[in-house]
């Protein structure tokens, strides 16, 4: 029986949502109902992911067991791909046992937490919670053995709570971002150039987190097999937590590819055009530029300015205006950055230039039916029409109103949003340093949207990989980024995008791909390498996407898209197989190593 926990199943709070909902119809393809998940009952989510369920076979007396104790459980499937087994557990039940649980962790693990952190209460009584359901399956189940892997540090607080009581449960445990490298990274501290030199504790105790390490250290340390993400968390991982990873655990997706290449070209066009509607309401009011010429750039993920490369992404964008410039070719090129960032609402010049961009195509569509009765009269009558045929004089006005409505004599915004704090914005202070702010006769045009995109928006009203597969190219030279999801999504629709040697997914596509940049995976060099050197390389690739015939894009996709087949889950879960058989065969009797 293999059981999964974390703290995001059933409820997406950050990146490890998008790990499980993509994997687990692999685990359950390969399990089938042995494969459960493990989290914490949320009810806004659960409301709209979760179908309760009762448990009718042997995983019922388990579960009433932990019931008859209190603990108010929820049984179920998650309605997503696959329709695995789940429990989720109501912590708010166990709260009362807090106390007794904290002092526990203290004087069995050494681990003591702040009263007034909300959430680390509630991961230590998951932790204790999970411990104790998995060792009642255990008990329950017999000969039969039972298998648990952990996600990241608020999922993996019962591996040392089970190591503590010598469970004879196997545990595999998998960090997929340190707490020490988040948070260096996140104060722009040159994590890789100094990491021999990081004192960790002294890191956690200055920027208050020390709890959290302690547990992500004690389960790294703890679990038969531990496990990471990507190399370049490895090597965090044996820096900060003491022990070296044994198996790297690289992300997947569900790749749903295409049955023929004309049908995935076909969805990019369709959703270009999408993104032609938005743009031409946005820009056009105040100048005209050619679609037909026009491409799309993006970049997209956490607000987080140094760490995702949104400062290299600028600046390569600020490079590329001037090149243009120069080269004069008619290429525009607009770029999105895509990122949530604290606003009140859209701003009114964007709803503005929508609406009437909406408005504009009602009139015209209303006056098209009624030319169509025009050309049919006058066919009738034995003659081709003229003018006043197709279009009276009450239709020529209303569209040379609207024609003189529609222009405007300011420059389109470079944010959709009205921003809580526009003058201290760091995006919108570097494009204003950058001098990006959407002259006409600048040939890079920014879109700054701070939400996620929706089809229920206003703005750019479509999912996010319609959106995705509407572009030309996805940029993403991140700093800091123990995977990185959104690179991988633009390759599996078959959308170039650009990475960097300091992401797990830049270092797994530069393992195994060797001709990588040749076939659109580009990967930019961070490591030693300088963020002037970092920056002209972005550039030289999307300079490179301007100056390419409409045949070499759909040749680079069709080669991205080649690639999309090597980041199924089919094939990634070969890593999770030998992580587990590894964890079993420690917990028969050849122990755990770790180097500290």
């Amino acid at each position: 029986m293999l059981f999964e926990a974390s703290w995001e199943a059933c409820s997406q709070t950050g990146g490890i949502y998008t790990v499980l909902r993509t994997k687990c119809a692999a685990g359950v393809e390969s399990w089938g109902d042995d494969y459960c998940v493990i989290g914490p009952y949320r009810e806004s989510a659960a409301k709209i992911e979760f179908e309760p369920r009762p448990h009718e076979d042997f995983l019922e007396a388990p579960v009433d067991e932990l019931r008859s104790r209190g603990v108010v459980l929820h049984t179920g499937r998650w309605i997503i791909t696959g329709h695995p087994r789940v429990i989720l557990l109501d912590l708010d039940s166990v709260i009362p046992q807090l106390r007794d649980m904290k002092y526990r962790l203290w004087e069995e693990l050494g681990i003591s937490t702040p009263d007034e952190d909300d959430e680390a209460n509630h991961i230590i009584a998951f932790g204790y919670v999970v411990a104790d359901l998995l060792e009642s399956f255990r008990r329950h189940l017999g000969d039969r053995p039972v298998l648990a892997q952990f996600h990241e540090w608020q999922g993996g607080a019962a591996v040392p709570i089970l190591r503590h009581r010598e469970s004879k449960v196997p545990t595999v445990f998998t960090t997929h971002a340190t707490i020490v490298g988040r948070s260096l990274s996140a104060a722009n501290f040159d994590l890789y150039g100094n990491m021999a030199e990081i004192d960790a504790e002294a890191v956690a105790i200055e920027h208050g987190v020390m709890h959290k390490y302690q547990l992500e250290r004690a389960a790294a340390q703890a679990a038969d097999t531990f496990t990471t993400v990507s190399e370049i968390t490895a090597l965090e991982s044996e820096h900060f937590l003491g022990r070296k990873p044994e198996v790297v655990l690289p992300n997947g997706l569900n790749v749903r590819r295409a049955a023929a290449p004309h049908e995935f070209q076909n969805a990019h066009r369709q959703s270009k055009d999408r993104i032609h509607e938005f743009v031409m309401g946005h820009f056009f009011p105040s100048y005209k530029f050619d679609l037909d010429n026009t491409l799309y750039f993006f970049t997209a993920g956490r607000y987080e300015y140094r760490n995702k490369g949104i400062d290299v992404f600028i600046d390569a964008l600020s490079e590329l205006n001037r090149r243009m410039k120069a080269e004069a070719t008619g290429t525009t090129v607009v770029a999105f950055i895509i990122v949530r960032a604290p606003c009140h609402a859209l701003n009114v010049e964007t709803l503005n230039r929508q609406a009437m961009l909406n408005e504009l195509r009602v009139t015209c569509e209303s006056i098209r039916d009624q030319m169509g009765g025009g050309l049919f009269q006058a066919v009738t009558d034995g003659r081709l029409p003229g003018m006043d045929d197709l279009m009276d004089e009450y239709a020529r006005v209303r569209l040379q109103r609207m024609m003189h409505a529609w222009k405007q004599d300011i420059l389109p915004t470079i944010v959709t949003h009205d921003m809580k704090d526009d003058l201290n914005d760091q995006v919108l202070c570097h494009l204003r340093k950058q001098d990006l702010i959407n002259r006409e006769d600048d040939p890079v045009k920014i879109v700054f949207h701070p939400e996620f995109i929706s089809t229920t928006s206003p703005v750019l009203g479509m999912e996010y990989d319609q959106f995705v597969r509407g572009c030309n190219l996805g940029v993403f030279p991140s700093y800091y980024e123990p995977w990185g999801y959104t690179p991988m999504e633009c390759v599996v629709r078959g959308i170039p995008a650009v990475t960097s040697d300091l992401s797990g997914f830049g270092l797994y596509v530069m393992e195994h791909f060797p001709e990588h940049d040749a076939n659109g995976l580009y990967v930019a060099k961070r490591r030693q390498e300088s963020y002037d050197q970092t920056v002209y390389q972005v550039t030289g690739w999307m300079q490179g996407m301007t100056r390419m015939t409409l045949r070499e894009r759909i040749q680079l996709r069709n080669n991205v898209e080649a690639h999309a087949e090597f980041f199924d889950w089919s094939k990634m879960a070969a890593y999770y197989r030998a992580a587990r058989r590894m964890a079993l065969n420690c917990s028969a009797g050849t122990g755990h190593t770790e180097t500290a």
